[in-house]
């Protein structure tokens, strides 16, 4: 169902702020497009904040009541009047949803049921991931770039990748942003500045309990800052509470964080598309071999833009104490990747 027209705005020819030329527009797609994430990203995307001053034609993708969902959700993006916004389309069709997309947020994931075994999640969104990757391959554009949110995000990006033909795996990462924003917040606490004056955070791994995030090349204003943090707060406080931040706030606000997770999906897509090249980020993308990491496995790394794609940071010194957490969480993503292979979903 196509809610809104495009508009008949034209922006070919016009240039981005550096004077460069840019696309007209750009196709987006949202899977699990009316929860609590999707109506919390939708308005970011439909404002200019990630893609600039391209017309944004956005494709709704639900499944059940949910396209009900997500008809009203289009219908108050409609009534919100954004310049930029061009097409919205409501679909449970992959293949209309995923067509001729450049960017795609999987958001929409089985969520872990009481009783359940993580194999059962696993082969449960299997069942999901599997046919999204082979939509993408077969009709989404071929510089497509997809940002997978759902849970378990690694794995069920690495399901992804493995359906979709024709597409270049580090086309496909997951999302562990939020982590590193997260991180980046409670040193920024800690330490009594503002986040902005930091640089270099690094998030290892899985997006689980596992993570590690991690403050060995961590800046302020330029300079180390690792040595002004105390190792039992980093081990006893800040990494714990990084990679349990949100439980805690389901503890304290009764409801999951939806909107800073929005915001961290804003956040990886806009930098991919718009970042600085050269500055580092933490992205979960398909490994290469580095840092000892298994070929394959999507895992989180320190990466920073290089002729407009993600690409991991090389030639850090590991010491004992990174090597000892990052072979825990990367044993994790083995242990749920061998699953999935086992059940034939990669």
């Amino acid at each position: 169902m196509t809610i809104q027209e495009p508009t008949s705005a034209n922006l070919a020819g016009q240039t981005q702020g550096n004077g460069e030329p840019h696309n007209a527009e750009v196709n987006v797609a949202i899977t699990g497009a009316a929860g609590q994430i999707g109506y919390s990203l939708l308005w970011r995307l439909a404002t200019g904040e990630v893609f600039g001053e391209r017309r944004v034609n956005l494709r709704l993708i639900e499944v059940g009541e949910g396209v009900k969902a997500a008809q009203g959700v289009a219908m108050e993006l409609l009534d919100s009047a954004f310049p930029l916004l061009g097409q919205i389309t409501v679909t449970e069709d992959l293949h209309e949803g995923f067509r001729d997309a450049h960017a795609v947020f999987l958001v929409g994931a089985k969520p872990r049921q009481k009783g359940e075994e993580r194999s059962d999640l696993l082969a449960a969104n299997g069942g999901i991931f599997g046919p999204q990757g082979k939509a993408i391959g077969e009709v989404a554009s071929p510089d497509v770039r997809v940002l997978v949110v759902g849970n378990p995000a690694n794995t069920n990006a690495a399901i992804v990748a493995a359906h979709a033909e024709g597409i270049a795996p580090r086309q496909i990462t997951a999302m562990t942003r939020l982590d590193h924003n997260r991180a980046l917040g409670q040193v920024a606490e800690k330490l009594g500045g503002g986040v902005a004056e930091l640089d270099r955070m690094i998030v290892w791994g899985n997006h689980s309990a596992s993570q590690f995030p991690d403050v060995t090349e961590l800046t302020l204003k330029g300079k180390p800052v690792a040595d002004q943090l105390d190792q039992a707060w980093l081990t006893e406080e800040f990494i714990p509470r990084v990679a349990k931040r949100g439980a805690e706030i389901i503890e304290v606000r009764g409801r999951s964080s939806a909107a800073s997770a929005a915001s961290s999906a804003v956040d990886h897509m806009r930098d991919w598309f718009n970042g600085i090249e050269g500055e580092w980020v933490s992205v979960a993308l398909p490994s290469d071999g580095s840092y000892g990491v298994p070929e394959g496995i999507v895992c989180s790394f320190p990466c920073r833009l290089v002729d407009g794609q993600w690409e991991i940071v090389q030639g850090l010194s590991i010491n004992e104490f990174q090597r000892e957490r990052i072979e825990k969480t990367v044993a994790e993503l083995q242990e749920e990747f061998q699953t999935v292979k086992d059940q034939g979903l990669v």
